[in-house]
C-alpha cells in the first residue's frame, strides 16, 4: 500500500518531495498564503505608497472623478453634457464638445424617430432632478463597522447621491426604474480604498460584522450584478475601486503591466500610451468600464481577433476574499499544474472576492491603422461573407455586420454636411449601390473594418477581405472607380 501509494504522488520516495512541493503551489494558489507571492513583489509599490485615507502620493488622474455625479449622468448612460434636444427648427442636435458629433445638427434623426419608432415630439417626457432625500431608501448602518472604518481613515460616504450612483448598472430595467421610481434597497455606504490593502482590511472588517460588500467597477455592468437584495437586512457596503487606478510596473522585456484593478478603459490605454503600449482591449464600455470589471465579467472587446479576450490577456490575478488573497504563485501566462485559479474569478461578478491588482500583457501601438466598410444586398449574404473571411482565417482587428435596422439608425446619425461636394459624393455612392448596383436599401447590410498593424500587412490583409467581400455582392473596384472618376 505503501509502494502504491508513493506510485500515486509521482513515483518512488526519491520524487516524493517533488509531489509534496507540486501540491503545495496548487493549495498556495487556493489559500494565498505568502509562499504564493509573486517573485516580483519587490517592484510593487510599498505600503506607505498607498493612497489610504486620501493621503494621495500623487493626485488621481482619473477621468472620472471619484463623486461621479459631477459629470455623469445619474439616470442614464454617458455624460451630463452630452445629450440630444431638437432645436427651434425641430432638429436633432447632438450637445457638448467630447465626441465628434458634438455641437453638430443632425437633420434627419427627427424623421427616422417618428418613422421608425412612432416618437412624437408632442408626447414629452421632462426628466427629473436628482431624487429628493426622502426618496431614497434609508440607510443601515453598523455603528461598530463604522467606528472601526474611521480608524483606518479609508474615504467613505453616506450620502444620498454616492448610495444611489452605486446602486444599480445599466440594464434597461434598472435605468427605466431610476427614471419611474427608486430602488427598494441600496448601498448604505459606498467605501473608496486606495490600494490593496485597504480592501483587505475592509473586507476583514466586513467579515467581523457581518456586512454585505458589493464591488463597484465603472458601473457599466448589464447582468444586474450591482443590485441590492431587497429583503437584505444586514449593512451593504459599495466598495468603489475607483481610487486605485495606477500602473505599478511594465515589464517592457515581457510586454506585460502590472496595473490596479480601479483603473478605467480610457485612462489604462492612455497612460500605457505615453509609454507606447496598448492592451488592444476595446469593450464598448470601455469609456467608463474598469480593469477589475473586465476580469469579474470575462469581457470581450471589439478587436479580439488580433489582441483575444481578457482571459487571453490576463497572465495574474490578486483577488482579495473573506478567506484571505486568492493570487497565483508566479506570474507566467501558463501553467501545467491545475485547476486555474484564473478561470474561478473571470467571470464571477464579484460574488467570490475583490479583484484588486491585474497583470495584463501589453502591446507597442500599432503602426497603422486603417477603417473601412463593406456593403452586402442583404443580411445572410453579410453572414455568408462573414463565415467565408473566419473560414480563411483572415479576420481584421475588428469586423462587425450591422443589420438594416442599425444601418439606418446610423444613417439618421449623419450630421448635417456643410461641403457641397461632400454631400454629392455621398449622393453619387447612394445612386451607385442602390439604382446602378440594385440593393434595397430597406434589406442592405454594412460590415464596418478595422485594420491595424504593419502598413505593408494592412494593405495585404485589406485586399484579402475584399477580395472575399466581392465574391458576395460587394463591388469595391467600382465605388473606388467613381469616387477617383469625379475627384
Amino acid at each position: 500500500m505503501a509502494a502504491a501509494a508513493e506510485a500515486a504522488a509521482g513515483g518512488g520516495p526519491g520524487s516524493q518531495p517533488a509531489a509534496q512541493r507540486r501540491l503545495r503551489i496548487i493549495s498556495g494558489h487556493l489559500r494565498g498564503s505568502p509562499a504564493s507571492r509573486a517573485p516580483e513583489a519587490e517592484r510593487l509599490l510599498s505600503p506607505s505608497q498607498c493612497r489610504a485615507g486620501g493621503a494621495a502620493e500623487r493626485p488621481v488622474a482619473s477621468t472620472i472623478p471619484k463623486k461621479r455625479q459631477e459629470i455623469l449622468k445619474w439616470n442614464g448612460w454617458g455624460y451630463n453634457d452630452s445629450k440630444f434636444i431638437f432645436n427651434k427648427k425641430g432638429q436633432a442636435e447632438f450637445t457638448g464638445k467630447r465626441y465628434r458629433l458634438s455641437g453638430m445638427v443632425l437633420p434627419v434623426l427627427k424623421e427616422w424617430m417618428e418613422k421608425s419608432l412612432g416618437a412624437s415630439l408632442e408626447h414629452k417626457i421632462t426628466s427629473r432632478a436628482f431624487l429628493n432625500t426622502s426618496d431614497v431608501p434609508p440607510s443601515i448602518v453598523n455603528e461598530e463597522f463604522l467606528q472601526d472604518l474611521r480608524a483606518t481613515k479609508i474615504s467613505y460616504s453616506q450620502e444620498a447621491e454616492d448610495r444611489v450612483f452605486r446602486a444599480h448598472g445599466h440594464c434597461l430595467h434598472e435605468i427605466f426604474v431610476l427614471r419611474e421610481g427608486m430602488f427598494k434597497r441600496i448601498p448604505d455606504i459606498v467605501v473608496w480604498p486606495g490600494c490593496h490593502d485597504d480592501v483587505v482590511k475592509i473586507v476583514e472588517l466586513a467579515c467581523k460584522h457581518n456586512l454585505c460588500i458589493i464591488p463597484f467597477g465603472g458601473g457599466t455592468s448589464v447582468s444586474s450584478a450591482l443590485e441590492c437584495p431587497a429583503d437584505e437586512r444586514r449593512t451593504i457596503v459599495s466598495l468603489d475601486t475607483s481610487q486605485m487606478n495606477r500602473i505599478l510596473w511594465i515589464d517592457e522585456k515581457n510586454l506585460t503591466a502590472h496595473i490596479e484593478a480601479g483603473i478605467i478603459g480610457q485612462d489604462l490605454e492612455r497612460q500605457l500610451g505615453e509609454s507606447g503600449y496598448c492592451t488592444g482591449h476595446e469593450p464598448d464600455s470601455m469609456e467608463f468600464s474598469s480593469l477589475g470589471g473586465w476580469v469579474a465579467t470575462r469581457a470581450s472587446g471589439m478587436k479580439k481577433n488580433i489582441y483575444g479576450n481578457i482571459e487571453d490577456l490576463v497572465v495574474h490575478i490578486k483577488m482579495v476574499t473573506p478567506r484571505g488573497v486568492i493570487e497565483k504563485s508566479c506570474q507566467v501566462p501558463r501553467m501545467s499544474t491545475g485547476p486555474d485559479i484564473h478561470h474561478f474569478i473571470m467571470g464571477s461578478e464579484g460574488t467570490l472576492g475583490v479583484v484588486t491588482e491585474v497583470t495584463i500583457k501589453i502591446r507597442p501601438i500599432p503602426e497603422y491603422q486603417k477603417y473601412g466598410s463593406v456593403v452586402f444586398p442583404n443580411f445572410d449574404r453579410g453572414v455568408a461573407c462573414l463565415r467565408e473571411i473566419a473560414k480563411q482565417r483572415c479576420a481584421p482587428a475588428s469586423i462587425r455586420l450591422v443589420d438594416n435596422a442599425q444601418f439606418q439608425f446610423g444613417h439618421a446619425l449623419k450630421p448635417q454636411v456643410a461641403s457641397i461636394f461632400t454631400s454629392f459624393l455621398d449622393g453619387l455612392k447612394k445612386f451607385y449601390i442602390t439604382k446602378f448596383k440594385g440593393f434595397d436599401p430597406n434589406e442592405l447590410c454594412v460590415a464596418t473594418l478595422l485594420f491595424e498593424g504593419d502598413r505593408e500587412k494592412v494593405l495585404q490583409h485589406e485586399k484579402q477581405v475584399y477580395d472575399i467581400a466581392a465574391k458576395f455582392g460587394y463591388d469595391f473596384q467600382g465605388i473606388l472607380f467613381l469616387i477617383c472618376s469625379v475627384c
